[in-house]
């Protein structure tokens, strides 16, 4: 479709309701997304585009054309519905419905370069969202959620992952025995991160795929991953705080396996 074929739609329109559900999270599987660079992120990949929503008064930017081209749908709005729509507090008039990967966990073939983090019971879409993005940071094959409470659906995570929620794989195991089974059966060396673990994460070799496991930001791991026989490491605290965020331990803990692989 082009900009000229976007129809004008008020409030009541069912795309707009439609919208106002996957805003709040309730639509599994589609994610708002909103903004330039956000756009520019989603254009950058194969992701289907369900419906684009122009307000033009907001500004315009040479990405309108593109994205229209891509969306099933491209309706125009108001700058006050454009208003409750949006997110930000300066709305540029781009917000699109998007469509998330699915990921399989059976089409994954793993190395000994292979690099996994598992993140279980993740609570905040901004952590989960950052969580994303270190996994791409790393080159990390993918991210394992157990027991989450955040979904990648979440407005947040897009913008927390920088948009990488579009090409990092995220996988999803109704119960943590899966898990656990699933990088035992692909030969994964799995290190819990655990702040009361007295073996440091600079002792191991991370010569095999390698998978660290780390827990929600106020409960800690549960106690399941610690029941299926994992060792456990830490990163030492050397001033007055017992842990660091879910996120940047997961990052300390990614990027040194990373430079073991590859001699850094």
């Amino acid at each position: 479709m082009t900009v000229h074929d976007a129809r004008p739609i008020g409030a009541q329109h069912p795309c707009v309701r439609d919208l106002l559900t996957v805003r709040k999270d309730a639509s599994p599987g589609r994610i708002m997304v909103e903004g330039s660079w956000e756009h520019d992120r989603l254009l950058a990949t194969q992701t289907t585009i369900d419906a684009f929503f122009w307000c033009p008064e907001a500004g315009t930017t040479d990405a309108v054309h593109r994205i229209a081209a891509r969306a099933a749908e491209v309706y125009r709005i108001s700058e006050k519905l454009l208003a409750r729509l949006s997110r930000k507090t300066r709305p540029d008039g781009l917000i699109s419905i998007a469509r998330l990967p699915v990921w399989k966990p059976q089409a994954f073939e793993f190395t000994n370069r292979s690099l996994v983090l598992v993140a279980d019971g993740v609570e905040y879409a901004g952590n989960l969202g950052t969580l994303i993005r270190t996994a791409d940071a790393a080159n990390a094959d993918c991210l394992v959620l157990t027991s989450r409470r955040a979904r990648p659906s979440h407005p947040a995570v897009y913008s927390a992952s920088r948009g990488t929620v579009l090409s990092t794989p995220v996988l999803e195991f109704d119960d943590i025995a899966a898990a656990a089974e699933w990088l035992r059966d692909h030969n994964f060396r799995v290190h819990l991160a655990d702040p009361a673990a007295t073996g440091s994460y600079r002792v191991p070799q991370y010569d095999g795929p390698t998978a660290f496991v780390v827990g929600s930001e106020g409960m800690g791991l549960s106690r399941e991953w610690h029941e299926q026989g994992f060792g456990a490491v830490s990163i030492p605290m050397l001033g007055q705080a017992d842990s660091l965020n879910v996120a940047l331990s997961a990052g300390i803990l990614l990027f040194e396996a990373r430079a073991r692989k590859e001699g850094w």
